[in-house]
């Protein structure tokens, strides 16, 4: 049985700190920890990178290539990118 015996203070969790206010995120794989002085930050690299990777399965799916797609090292991917976030209002 486990009980509770205190509220918004630090733990340790799986060799990690936890503070009160990160935020946890978790699958079937994994958990994180986000430390809340960051958490906005990640958050928009997260949309960023999900954004980015749409673009690349979308021209994957369309017969490009990978190479200089993901990662993108092709400047003339990241026009396309720029183009396709106007189009798709992202």
């Amino acid at each position: 049985m486990h009980e509770a015996i205190d509220i918004n203070v630090p733990i340790g969790c799986g060799d990690v700190a936890v503070f009160p206010g990160d935020i946890m995120v978790g699958d079937d794989d994994s958990v994180i920890v986000i430390p809340a002085e960051i958490a906005d930050e990640i958050a928009d690299e997260a949309v960023e990178m999900t954004a980015y990777e749409d673009f690349v399965v979308e021209r994957v799916k369309a017969g490009h290539t990978i190479n200089g797609l993901y990662p993108a090292t092709d400047e003339n991917n990241l026009s396309m990118l720029a183009e396709w976030r106007k189009l798709k209002g992202r």
